[in-house]
């Protein structure tokens, strides 16, 4: 579980008043893009980070603002300014930011951000679609949530609800968040669509020593990682606290055990030439789109001649030698290349 899950959840089991401040536009060059979340709490505790820091005081103070007065509200920071380094945040960056704060309590049941995070435990994307602005008989903050398990609706005028439904498919289409202007029979409304798409889900076959810094990385990422090993002993004295899920399973039972379709990506990694020849072939069928795999060219080499026709199937998904070329050396050194590849292929 990352940080902004476990700072949301504590503090709504305690039923501590939150605010969700949510990048809704940006121009020019800008630490965080539209989509982008913290939560802060009454104390001005937050967690997310939406610049390098120099915005989250003030992000504080109007959120106690909000709390205190149950009504969303709009920010706007432009850094663009000439005197900002003497009379501003001297943050020396060239953009502007526009940051809707709305609040999230135990008396609307913590929506729309439970929503969110109901999302991001699950497998499938969704849109929230937030007015931004007082148009067309809705109020700053009313949202829709739209996804798979149908649409869910905080504070939307029934009559507006079809816009809001329209604006979030055409943001899923495109996979991305930003402004809408939607205007019909002479009302507009401008909505921000913020597309949540639920962290990776990382398949780690192997639990040597060497899976401790890649379990690091990736659930500081916050995505989602499953190690399994048929030695007792290595998933019983590996450091794994960090991972979802931990599985002692023979390598020719991972297809009938795990719901492989779960899963975006794999790193095959067990040291055992046998597991991972079995493993390349469980996860041949799959729809993984990643499968990295350790080891030189010679093994990898190996490892496909002996798959046959099942080779085939994972040409264009097999990334052997795992991890990007940065030289790498060391356990730490390699977990960093092979993150750094999928990071850089999740888009």
């Amino acid at each position: 579980m990352n940080d902004l899950a476990s700072f949301f959840r504590a503090r709504r089991e305690a039923g501590a008043p939150l605010v969700l401040a949510t990048v809704i536009d940006t121009q020019g060059s800008t630490y965080s893009k539209s989509g982008s979340r913290l939560l802060v709490d009454g104390e001005g505790v937050y967690r997310g980070l939406l610049s390098g820091g120099c915005l989250e005081g003030d992000l504080a103070i109007r959120a106690a603002q909000v709390i205190e007065t149950g009504v969303s509200q709009l920010a706007e920071y432009d850094f663009a300014d000439d005197d900002d380094e003497l009379w501003g945040m001297g943050v020396g960056c060239d953009g502007s930011l526009k940051i809707l704060l709305q609040p999230v309590t135990a008396e609307t049941n913590y929506e729309p951000y439970a929503a969110i995070d109901a999302v991001l435990e699950s497998d499938a994307s969704a849109v929230l679609v937030t007015a931004v602005e007082p148009e067309g008989g809705v109020q700053p903050g009313a949202s829709v949530l739209v996804g798979e398990q149908g649409t869910r609706n905080f504070g939307v005028p029934e009559p507006l609800l079809p816009r809001f439904v329209r604006a979030a498919e055409r943001a899923s289409s495109v996979r991305r968040s930003g402004l809408a202007h939607s205007e019909e029979e002479g009302a507009q409304v401008l909505l921000h669509c913020s597309f949540i798409e639920p962290p990776p889900r990382l398949l780690i076959l192997g639990a040597g020593p060497d899976v401790e810094p890649l379990l690091r990385f990736a659930s500081e990422l916050g995505w989602r990682c499953t190690i399994v090993d048929h030695r007792p002993a290595y998933i019983e004295s590996g450091a794994f606290e960090a991972a979802w899920e931990t599985h002692c399973l023979a390598p020719s039972s991972l297809r009938e055990s795990l719901a492989l379709e779960v899963y975006d990506r794999a790193v095959v990694m067990s040291h055992h030439l046998p597991s991972d020849r079995e493993y390349l072939r469980q996860i041949a069928d799959s729809d993984i789109n990643y499968v990295g795999l350790l080891g030189p060219p010679a093994r990898r080499d190996r490892l496909l001649s002996d798959l046959g026709s099942n080779a085939e199937k994972l040409a264009k998904r097999l990334h052997g030698p795992a991890g990007l070329n940065i030289r790498a050396r060391g356990p730490a050194a390699i977990a960093l290349s092979i993150v750094a590849q999928i990071q850089q292929l999740l888009h």
